[in-house]
């Protein structure tokens, strides 16, 4: 394209800029319907069912006796909790002795760079807090931080998340607006919908080759 034509066009362009009328209305905000505590709770669960979660309710005083109950038998040694958490206080506290099929607590002190090993090759499950639930999609917030590192919920074949119904949003912009999102966020914000999955080029489905193969949620009402 010559210079003469390029002015031409920039020249039409202008005109047409000059001549428009650009008042743009505003939009009225985007707005969901807002399902009931009941109904986020149920929504949330079955979406992760249908991801292959196992997913129990329980009341909030019972859920470390109801994840005993499903966790014996399953040949499971060593589990990661962060003892100076809510959830992991409320573990150690009705854990009891590690018999019974039951595994050991297990938790590391210092950075988690010093039991990376021990992570890696010695721990079957971890315990962590789920920060929300979003209902309409089915998925679980984690953050991450230096009590309960991205490794925990990545690293061990079974990851348990602990989760306060009262803190299932229908949406994942409730849980933005409402979680108050803006105060401060981690460098690093989890939406997980199930366990690690994966398929080949024959679509056959793998689990837990990129995290875990088990992801357990404990809803506490």
């Amino acid at each position: 394209m010559n210079n003469n034509a390029r002015e031409r066009i920039f020249a039409r362009l202008r005109t047409a800029v000059a001549k428009g009328d650009f008042n743009i209305p505003d939009a009225p905000p985007l707005t969901w319907p807002s399902a009931n505590a009941a109904e986020r709770v149920a929504s949330l669960k079955q979406k992760l069912e249908a991801m292959k979660a196992e997913v129990y309710v329980t009341p909030s005083g019972e859920w470390v006796e109801k994840l005993r109950a499903v966790l014996k038998g399953r040949n499971l040694n060593r589990m990661l909790f962060a003892p100076d958490t809510a959830v992991g206080q409320a573990l150690k506290s009705g854990w009891g002795d590690a018999n019974g099929g039951l595994p050991e607590l297990f938790t590391f002190d210092g950075t988690v760079e010093a039991y990376r090993e021990e992570l890696f090759f010695k721990v079957d499950a971890a315990v962590t807090t789920a920060k929300a639930g979003i209902a309409d999609t089915g998925a679980l917030v984690l953050w991450p931080d230096e009590k309960e590192p991205r490794l925990s919920s990545l690293v061990p074949p079974v990851h348990i998340a602990v989760l306060s119904a009262a803190d299932i949003y229908s949406t994942f912009t409730e849980a933005v607006e409402q979680g108050k999102w803006a105060d401060g966020m981690p460098t690093n914000a989890l939406l997980i919908s199930g366990p690690s999955k994966t398929a080949d080029i024959e679509l056959v489905l793998v689990f837990g080759v990129h995290g875990p193969s088990d992801l357990i949620v404990m809803i506490t009402e």
